[in-house]
């Protein structure tokens, strides 16, 4: 006699578990750095006097970014990353980064008055203009931006979990973050343009990673930029903009050189 071998599919936990190992890797492998995100941006006409392009020939410092008590120490690398973007959308603009700024700030002996500055803008959001002068002065920049962080929030909400296991299969990870930026003119004490905006990120994914700080910022602040070099008031900006979408893009990895290669480049190679 012959014994049927053949077996039903499995069932029960084991399979399930296989099937959701299967689905994480192949998800895993669609979501690395892709967001769904969305900036609204209101912005103020400039000055009559000014246009974006006087930034080529004005040099214009980055201050470091100011928020409320409540929110301090998010704020941080803000003018970093401002920095950054100018040098991807708008290079020929002269800017003087926040390294720079505060060196030359602490070199003069300035640095308590910076502070105090700040301090009355917390308030105010007016910067000071005798202090103002003196730390452009010092700098060497005609014209100086100020970032500020307004709030920010996220939310990881479970998309789908599996019914009695502690497994969380895929999750939506979402922020919400509201930043100014103001552009001053030193001489004067003018505050030539101001921009407000509200940048909504979200992905879905089967990681822990939350929306970062970092990428939710840039595309905000690259919004409020495109605003000032394009002379808009209101806008909506989504990944459609590629230059924009290009802000948060994570690069792929450069391949490994090869040991000839290696050998090639080392120091005294002919």
């Amino acid at each position: 006699m012959f014994k049927d071998v053949s077996r039903p599919p499995a069932k029960g936990p084991r399979s399930l578990l296989s099937c959701l190992v299967l689905l994480g890797v192949l998800t895993t492998g669609c979501t690395g750095s892709y967001y769904n995100w969305e900036v609204r941006t209101n912005s103020t006409p400039v000055s009559d006097s000014f246009r974006p392009s006087i930034l080529e020939d004005k040099p214009v410092a980055i201050f470091e970014a100011m928020t409320s008590p409540g929110l301090r120490g998010n704020e941080a690398g803000m003018a970093v990353w401002l920095a950054q973007i100018l040098e991807k959308v708008a290079p020929k603009i002269k800017v003087i980064g926040p390294k720079a700024t505060a060196t030359a700030i602490n070199r003069n002996g300035l640095a308590h008055e910076y502070v105090q500055m700040r301090a009355d803008a917390e308030q105010s959001y007016i910067l000071n203009r005798d202090i103002l002068q003196k730390v452009a002065a010092a700098v060497g920049a005609r014209y100086v931006f100020q970032p500020r962080l307004a709030s920010f929030s996220q939310t990881m909400t479970e998309r789908w979990k599996v019914p009695g296991f502690d497994l969380r299969v895929v999750q939506t990870r979402s922020s919400v973050i509201r930043l100014s930026l103001q552009l001053w003119e030193t001489d004067t004490g003018e505050l030539v343009w101001t921009s407000v905006a509200e940048a909504v990120l979200a992905n879905e994914a089967v990681t822990q990673d939350p929306v970062f700080l970092e990428e939710e910022t840039k595309v905000a602040l690259g919004s409020v930029i495109a605003d000032l070099l394009y002379g808009r008031t209101s806008s909506q900006y989504t990944p459609l903009n590629g230059m924009l979408n290009q802000l948060i893009e994570q690069p792929s990895p450069a391949p490994s050189p090869k040991k000839e290669d290696s050998a090639s480049e080392a120091p005294g190679a002919q």
